[in-house]
């Protein structure tokens, strides 16, 4: 059983972020970038069902420049086998990714993909449905809870109050929630055994997928600052703010 795992590199979370002087975007000059938290959940997951004899390769992809190959490593790092970099250098949307993701899908011909349910830089949470809409496979999102047995994968996903299960008919696609697991930090051996291990360079422009871009950004602001807030001392002056200035009874 193979399973494909793409993943994003973006801003680390734990960095907070700026828009750029001239308003075009949000600076990543000398910032420190990270896997997507969410595709660190689907590399653990994927390497967890290797470790149970489940599954027998992970294969790991990201799209971008050259700086996603450190990304891919960090896959790898954690027990991914091999990387594949789709190289390009301008942004692409969710729809492109789909269909860069459905060429690699097709000559890797994997069993399964997990992927993050959404990117912490955009958060559109859209290439993972359209990428099982793209391939016509069975998709199951926001999953907590992952099983594979007798050609099928059973997933615990997370809705609005409360939890679904489905059942999908393997070749299927899925993205991980929060509490699926809790990715592991890797060993420095395996660090070291991750520099040797392939990555294969695609040009994102030879797999015949449209490119041209769709949207354009005019200008990124920051949000408005908060005013502050202010103390009352009695319930009675509580509701004449809410009704006569914040207007929300």
């Amino acid at each position: 059983m193979k399973i494909l795992v793409p993943v994003k590199r973006v801003i680390d979370y734990n960095v907070k972020i700026r828009v750029k002087a001239d308003s075009t975007g949000v600076e990543t000059a000398n910032v420190k970038m990270s896997m997507n938290p969410f595709d660190e959940i689907a590399v653990e997951e994927a390497v967890r069902l290797k470790e149970k004899n489940i599954a027998t390769e992970v294969v790991v992809v990201s799209m971008g420049n050259d700086s996603v190959q450190e990304t891919i490593r960090a896959a790898l790092a954690v027990g991914a086998d091999r990387g594949i970099h789709i190289s390009l250098d301008d942004n692409i949307n969710s729809l492109q990714a789909a269909k860069l993701l459905k060429k690699i899908v097709e000559e890797e011909k994997p069993d399964l993909v997990i992927t993050g349910k959404q990117a912490i830089d955009d958060d559109a949470n859209q290439t993972g449905q359209m990428l099982a809409a793209l391939l016509g496979w069975g998709q199951g999102t926001f999953a907590s809870k992952l099983e594979i047995a007798d050609g099928h994968a059973t997933i615990i996903r997370e809705v609005d109050g409360g939890h679904m299960t489905v059942k999908l008919k393997l070749p299927a696609v899925v993205t991980t929630d929060l509490r699926l697991n809790e990715p592991r930090y890797p060993a420095l051996p395996n660090i070291m055994k991750a520099r040797s291990k392939p990555i294969t360079k695609k040009m994102a422009t030879e797999l015949g997928v449209d490119l041209a871009k769709r949207v354009e950004v005019l200008k990124v602001e920051e949000p408005a600052k908060r005013s502050a807030g202010v103390r009352i001392k009695t319930v009675v002056e509580l509701v004449d703010k809410l009704k006569n200035e914040a207007k929300v009874i």
